[in-house]
């Protein structure tokens, strides 16, 4: 594994990247923010 994804990684089991984490699975439970990630995946998937 390169260095960075170590890094990553270790960033991700620490308590500080877990409260990160669960952060952005709540913003994810929110209807209006998956809507949101739905227009960008359409978006991005007609610009090719």
């Amino acid at each position: 594994m390169s260095a960075l994804v170590q890094r990553i990684s270790r960033f991700l089991r620490s308590p500080q990247g877990q409260q990160l984490v669960d952060r952005g699975r709540r913003e994810m439970a929110k209807p209006e923010n998956q809507q949101k990630l739905k227009r960008l995946a359409s978006r991005l998937s007609t610009r090719r």
